[in-house]
């Protein structure tokens, strides 16, 4: 059986909020830091997760 998790928009945007504040950095630094392969391990699980809120956020027009 599949396990399903809804999520709404805001909390998605929540969500992405308090990981970014979690590394203490911004959307922009965090991308720059991924582009440069500049993040520990646990910074670039954040940044995974946020490239995922990002897709979901896009496909909820």
């Amino acid at each position: 059986m599949t396990t399903m998790i809804h999520t709404t928009r805001e909390e998605l945007q929540q969500q992405r909020g308090r990981l970014l504040a979690e590394v203490r950095m911004s959307y922009d630094e965090l991308s720059r830091r991924a582009a440069s392969y500049n993040l520990s391990s646990d910074e670039l699980d954040v940044w995974h997760t946020i490239e995922g809120i990002d897709y979901l956020l896009e496909g909820d027009c």
